[in-house]
């Protein structure tokens, strides 16, 4: 299998990097920094942003490892997944996304996440909800095969 990281320098994506590579797979890391931080042998210095359709062609996956934390930043978890399905719309080119467990229902019905529960952590609350609209957009979409993964709570990349 051909897999494509974007984001591909912080915790999360190194491990998944990690992994594939041990099970054989073909792995390409995309970072927006010069230095390689993974043990991808295939590493192009890209930003998220700048990916075209051209650069994510021929993968079976791209595994989506974005990560944003300030205030100010918050919104790109919405833009780059929007970007992502844009240009790997209509393609057989499975999209996975690494979100968080704030997106995680706690009802059978599923009408409550995590993150709109009484005893998340105030200082989450804006992470998780940025997440969380980054994963309604997604579920909008038909036109583009997507997998959203939200680890576990105390989910320890290291």
């Amino acid at each position: 299998m051909k897999i494509a990281v974007v984001a591909a320098n912080g915790r999360v994506a190194r491990k998944g990097i990690a992994e594939a590579l041990s099970r054989g797979h073909k792995v390409v890391a995309f970072g927006r920094h010069a230095e390689n931080n993974t043990q991808a042998k295939d590493y192009r210095q890209k930003d998220i942003l700048d990916l075209t359709k051209e650069d994510l062609a021929g993968f079976d996956a791209v595994v989506d490892a974005f990560g944003a934390w300030t205030e100010e930043t918050l919104p790109l978890h919405s833009t780059t997944t929007q970007h992502l399905a844009d240009i790997l719309s209509g393609t057989d080119t499975r999209l996975l996304i690494v979100g968080g467990a704030g997106s995680l229902y706690v009802d059978p019905e599923h009408n409550v996440q995590l993150f709109n529960t009484p005893d998340f952590p105030d200082a989450y609350k804006p992470l998780a909800t940025a997440m969380g609209k980054a994963l309604a957009g997604l579920r909008e979409r038909t036109d583009v095969k997507w997998t959203y993964i939200s680890p576990a709570a105390d989910f320890q990349a290291d």
